[in-house]
């Protein structure tokens, strides 16, 4: 999976944006490669959690698909720990197999991304190339 740079840092930059609370969206992955960063809103306003907003989540999975993508990754930030998937977000993959977890973590002085596969339970953290 390669994701480039730029837009890692719209990622970072909207979970800097909207913390204390919680951010979340989705990446368009075609051919192993993410091509757009999809703000959606957090319904939840939560420093805790996230909720995404089902209209905006239906209208970019639904872009996907008509593109012939499957999949893609779903990223949201912790603003209180680090970049590991809670037992909420654990089961909250359940629904979405094929997808990645990409995690920001804002803990720190600096933010840390880290990237999983969620499946069936099992988090598996996986290597997501920028540049």
């Amino acid at each position: 999976m390669r994701l480039r740079s730029e837009l890692l840092e719209q990622i970072v930059e909207h979970a800097r944006r909207d913390a204390p609370n919680e951010c979340c969206g989705l990446v368009h992955v075609h051919d192993g490669e993410a091509v757009a960063v999809h703000e959606v809103t957090n319904l939840a306003a939560s420093p805790f959690r996230f909720e995404m907003d089902g209209r905006q989540l239906l209208r970019h999975v639904t872009a996907f698909e008509d593109a012939g993508d499957e999949g893609g990754i779903i990223y949201h930030s912790h603003t209180r720990s680090e970049p590991y998937p809670s037992q909420t977000d654990i089961n909250f993959a359940r629904d979405w197999p094929g997808w990645l977890w990409l995690i920001v973590g804002l803990a720190g002085a600096e933010p840390e991304v880290r990237t999983y596969r969620i499946e069936g339970g099992a988090v598996e953290e996986v290597e997501v190339s920028s540049g």
